[in-house]
């Protein structure tokens, strides 16, 4: 049996989303479903902020959604303690974070393991944390990117799924390679939900491995390219 074939009987992943902010990664993932190239069920969108546009993302489409004030939590696990208790209720298999501004504690991992992926706006492990795109360009560096990855205790550090690599321009500010790096974050996210889904995917230790591995379209990627 061909792995499309295999991939084919799998039940669509039982998927739920956290967010804290406008939702466009969650939107990409929305539209990768409409458009049949993800075989996903949304069971339920979360956000530690109530006023979240990405709620009304998932509102406009007819997803679950739910408000957990992080604020109204004693300590960071009882918080994470709502989030799995929302998330066993709905089902859900994986759990993908889509601009979730939260450190999540051992009780969401332990209770969703190698099953929490999130993506960051630079390649791994370079420039984690906050402002990745913004280091990327004080430092120097001829190419940033996107990475997926599964959850691990730290700042942006487990297995990586997926990468996408985007030159740094001469002229580019925050802004304008912010923008670019967005723009392949709405490409690879629902395509490492996809290799999730299709049973792609085996971790050992801090490598993912990927069965069908498919070949980059070049062997390297030079920026400046040499005349």
């Amino acid at each position: 049996m061909t792995m499309e074939n295999q991939t084919a009987r799998r039940p669509p992943v039982k998927l739920g989303v956290l967010i804290s902010g406008t939702g466009t990664n969650l939107q990409s993932i929305i539209d990768a479903v409409e458009r049949g190239e993800l075989s996903a069920d949304i069971r339920v969108v979360i956000s530690n902020r109530r006023a979240a546009p990405g709620l009304e993302r998932a509102r406009r489409h007819a997803i679950p959604t739910r408000f957990i004030d992080h604020r109204a939590a004693a300590t960071r696990e009882e918080f994470d303690g709502e989030l799995v208790a929302t998330l066993r209720e709905r089902e859900v298999e994986l759990v993908a974070c889509a601009g979730f501004m939260r450190l999540l504690t051992p009780v969401m991992l332990d209770a969703f393991p190698d099953r929490v992926m999130n993506i960051h706006p630079g390649l791994l492990p370079a420039f984690p944390g906050l402002n990745a795109q913004r280091a990327a360009i004080e430092h120097g560096v001829r190419f940033a990117g996107c990475t997926v990855f599964f959850v691990r205790p730290g700042v942006d550090d487990g297995p990586i799924i997926v990468q996408a690599v985007v030159p740094v321009m001469p002229d580019d500010d925050e802004e304008r390679l912010s923008a670019r790096i967005l723009a392949q974050e709405h490409r690879i996210y629902p395509h490492a939900i996809s290799l999730f889904q299709q049973g792609r995917l085996e971790i050992e230790g801090r490598r993912v491995r990927i069965c069908e591995f498919g070949a980059a379209d070049e062997d390297a990627m030079i920026n400046p390219r040499p005349r």
